[in-house]
């Protein structure tokens, strides 16, 4: 079944991951974090997940600590980013501890990204198949994701992502979460313009 490949591969690639990048990785960031800006390497946001499960998703710091992150989305000119913070973004390294998330079981490597949920409540009630990507584990990246619907919530791109995430859904298989993972490999060593 779907579930039990993508458990196979949730794990697998999270472990290696773990064990070849994350230490390392973890260690830098951190250091550059704590230089640049007062507060925790990680934030921890509550996010929505499969089957309305409410969980903590983890992420690297990427903004300066606010009273605003749990109801205001990042914007391309967000003036709460932190000196490392935008880069973060644009390489997708501030989602990194979401490895965490998926050896908890919380999320997988791929699926629709989940929301916080004010979002969640809000486009709910306006784009009628929203609340069926919540019937797979959200994800690290996802469809959506590596055809440019990112960052940017506003008109008719949240429409479009959650279009994408249903196709997804409907669509998917073994060999499509390797494209995507591999994907976004590649647009996390380019840099994303749609990331931010």
């Amino acid at each position: 079944s779907s579930d039990v490949c993508s458990s196979d591969l949730d794990i697998a690639f999270s472990l290696t991951f773990f064990f070849l990048f994350f230490w390392w990785i973890y260690l830098l960031l951190a250091f550059l974090i704590k230089i640049t800006s007062k507060g925790p390497v990680f934030f921890v946001q509550k996010r929505s997940g499969r089957n309305g499960k409410v969980f903590n998703c983890y992420k690297f710091r990427s903004m300066y600590v606010n009273g605003e992150s749990d109801h205001k989305a990042a914007e391309k000119e967000d003036d709460r980013f932190t000196p490392i913070g935008r880069f973060l973004r644009k390489s997708n390294l501030d989602e990194f501890p979401q490895f965490f998330n998926v050896l908890r079981g919380d999320m997988s490597i791929v699926g629709p990204r989940p929301h916080m949920l004010k979002h969640t409540d809000e486009y709910g009630k306006i784009i009628n198949t929203f609340m069926v990507r919540h019937f797979l584990k959200p994800g690290i990246t996802g469809w959506a994701q590596v055809n440019g619907y990112r960052g940017d919530l506003t008109g008719d791109k949240m429409m479009n992502r959650v279009e994408h995430d249903v196709w997804y859904l409907e669509n998917w298989t073994f060999f499509m979460d390797l494209k995507i993972i591999f994907k976004t490999i590649f647009l996390t060593l380019k840099g994303d313009d749609n990331a931010y």
